[in-house]
């Protein structure tokens, strides 16, 4: 309980003594809280859970040590179609990291910036994000300040990059041009030991909790997760991240498999494209990709000979709404 002792009741701000004690009890209290906190996680029946806070430096590095550039980013839309959908808030981090050991180091700048969508923001998406009419009203996010932003980035990641990437590029088409790498696909959270890939439950295994969607709480959030190690793989979650940059990346179209073969398919993480008519995987790799074929021609052609088509997606082009390079393998 923190009591106002001020001379004069009915003043509504503080007088300089009460605002010093005021800030000691507040001090107190928080390391009362904290001391409670530490005796909590040592006992088996409870979890903990902090407040992330916001901090612009992760890690020193050493002067002359070579860092890159990248970005997290996330954004509010009025709905879940690119085509006809607007971006209404668009929050990015531009950090540092070393690419060898996928080290997080600081923040060089934040971005957070609302967009009138030039018509209402449907009332179900305004009941996730929060953001109104009101709040976006006359709002326009600066154009030239994304591109200046942008320049010398390497990664933009995004956690779950194919629904953000199609808006962003739809309104900055200069992200068309940018490596994209997504938190949720490029990491194997399940091989890790997690059993979801939701950034609101990932954060929380390693003991914090934040206001979620809103984009530069989100990005905070992702950034702080990207530097935690992961269990299994004893790496950062940011450097299992980069390494898919590295692998060539194709999408496998089991075109003409047989309908009884769906439930196989499904099983083995394809996903079926309605437009197409077709059931599709991504794989990584010139090995993967070998297996895949293999797998499809005992498994759902019988043996039998079969054609099937490969596209090839580099960081420039997967999880974009843009094609790769289509080609017919026969297996």
């Amino acid at each position: 309980m923190v009591f106002w002792l001020c001379a004069d009741p009915s003043k509504r701000q503080p007088s300089r003594p009460c605002l010093t004690l005021l800030t000691q009890t507040t001090q107190t209290m928080t390391q009362d809280f904290e001391q409670l906190a530490q005796q909590l996680e040592q006992h088996p029946d409870y979890r903990v859970l902090r407040r992330l806070t916001p901090t612009p430096m992760f890690n020193t590095p050493v002067p002359g040590q070579r860092l890159s550039k990248g970005v997290v980013l996330d954004t509010e839309t009025t709905g879940f179609d690119a085509q006809n959908d607007r971006v209404i808030e668009l929050g990015m981090l531009v950090f540092e990291f070393d690419p060898i050991s996928g080290m997080v180091y600081r923040v060089l700048d934040v971005f957070d910036e609302l967009e009138d969508p030039g018509f209402p923001i449907p009332p179900a998406t305004t009941a996730v994000h929060h953001i109104t009419d009101e709040m976006v009203q006359g709002q326009r996010i600066d154009d030239a300040r994304v591109a200046s932003l942008m320049q010398g980035v390497e990664v933009v990641i995004a956690h779950n990059a194919a629904f953000d990437r199609p808006f962003v590029e739809a309104r900055w088409p200069l992200f068309e041009q940018l490596n994209w790498a997504c938190s949720i696909k490029d990491i194997d959270w399940r091989e890790e030991g997690f059993g979801s890939a939701k950034l609101e439950y990932l954060l929380s295994t390693q003991g914090y909790f934040y206001e979620a969607h809103r984009a530069e709480a989100d990005c905070w959030a992702l950034l702080a997760l990207l530097s935690h190690i992961l269990p299994q793989s004893q790496r950062t979650a940011l450097l299992a991240l980069l390494e898919t940059l590295n692998q060539a990346q194709q999408k496998v179209y089991a075109v003409g498999s047989p309908f009884e073969t769906k439930d196989m398919l499904k099983a083995r993480n394809y996903r079926w494209s309605a437009e197409l008519r077709c059931w599709s995987r991504l794989v990584s790799g010139d090995q993967e990709l070998q297996e895949e074929l293999s797998w499809l021609k005992r498994k759902v052609y019988g043996e039998r000979s079969a054609r099937v088509e490969v596209e090839s997606l580099g960081g420039k082009v997967r999880y974009s709404s843009r094609q790769g390079h289509k080609e017919v393998v026969t297996i």
